[in-house]
């Protein structure tokens, strides 16, 4: 479940429901020791938002590809909230993947929303996936849709198997960390999910230091590939390297021609200031786990709150019964000329005229 570069395809029909298989790779004990040697300096470091474009090998702009993020509240429990996006076209096809995770200081995956698509000419396909943790189980909801057809899949695995579990929002978060302390350990295996859900291993090496071009500056970057084994295909490779201040400098997957690049420095590189750059994205609530749900309990302690408020003053409730009555049966033209002559004579402070 990697993030598709641009020149993949982004979607992947859904097989028929069947159990669940299990690889039987293990963790290594590097992994774990790496997810619990991770600390909050380390992580308050890479609370910045990356910005890369998609290009050919001839140089042609496919798409861009963006990376955010930030401290958040999942519930009453505080976590990373990391915002992914690339959109693209592949052969002029419009593409794209967002991302949504909510992550523990250890890079636990607590909950992730992934969406792709692919516009074809005649129809669309697209693929949804959900998981989340609960009760000690992560519960994953997949919904493929091609054309008019959708087919849906839910898989569970207990939480006692996925000891290790990288996901496409921890790996980018986890390679920054990587890229931050300029060092892969040795024989860093972790587990992950392959495009049908099947649990599979997933490593990480270092490609070491070079010297790269970005905007009209050579600069040093390191460099860490991950590979994804897969059950029935051949593993898939991606190779990124970094800026010394962990900011991603490119992205491709092995064997693709498009290649995700910075195109400048951060600003505060250009400036030699510790200041991270935030990227100014457009705000849509609706689409953001966390928003939506803090508006969801906002609305529920809100309208529990006017219930309460009804039941213990009963003349509020006859008071308006009254009102909405007088007002159906005049049907004033001017609504707000009408309700201010009705409750005049309830004014303590009224000046004399006529009343209804």
């Amino acid at each position: 479940m990697e993030i598709p570069s641009e020149g993949e395809t982004a979607v992947v029909p859904a097989a028929e429901a069947e159990e669940p298989r299990i690889d039987k790779s293990t963790v290594s004990d590097e992994a774990i020791k790496f997810l619990f040697s991770v600390e909050l300096g380390e992580l308050q470091k890479c609370l910045f938002s990356d910005s890369l474009v998609t290009v050919s090998e001839g140089g042609r702009e496919l798409g861009e590809f963006t990376v955010t993020v930030e401290f958040a509240l999942r519930g009453q429990q505080p976590c990373l909230l990391l915002r992914a996006s690339s959109q693209g076209t592949i052969d002029d096809t419009p593409c794209g993947t967002t991302v949504t995770a909510y992550l523990s200081t250890y890079l636990e995956t607590l909950e992730l929303d992934c969406h792709e698509f692919l516009k074809l000419q005649h129809h669309r396909l697209q693929r949804r996936c959900h998981m989340v943790q609960q009760d000690g189980q992560m519960i994953i909801n997949k919904v493929t849709t091609i054309g008019e057809q959708e087919t849906k899949d839910t898989i569970s695995y207990p939480m006692s198997v996925l000891r290790g579990l990288v996901t496409e929002g921890s790996n980018l978060l986890l390679m920054r960390i990587l890229a931050l302390r300029k060092k892969v350990p040795e024989n860093i295996n972790f587990i992950t999910f392959d495009q049908e859900l099947h649990i599979t291993r997933t490593t990480y090496s270092e490609l070491g230091p070079k010297k790269m071009e970005v905007g009209c500056e050579m600069i040093e970057v390191f460099g860490v590939e991950r590979t994804v084994d897969s059950l029935e295909e051949i593993p898939a490779s991606w190779q990124s390297y970094f800026l010394p201040d962990g900011h991603l400098a490119s992205r491709v997957q092995v064997g693709s021609p498009a290649t995700m690049r910075l195109l400048r420095l951060p600003a505060e590189l250009e400036n030699d200031d510790d200041k991270p750059v935030f990227v100014r994205r457009p705000l849509v609530w609706e689409e953001d786990m966390q928003m939506r749900s803090k508006f969801l309990d906002r609305k529920a302690e809100l309208e529990a709150d006017h219930a309460s408020y009804l039941r213990q003053d009963p003349h509020l409730r006859a008071l308006m019964a009254d009102f909405m009555q007088f007002m159906l049966l005049k049907k004033p033209d001017d609504i707000f000329r009408f309700a201010r002559e009705y409750f005049l004579p309830f004014s303590s402070r009224r000046h004399p005229g006529p009343s209804l």
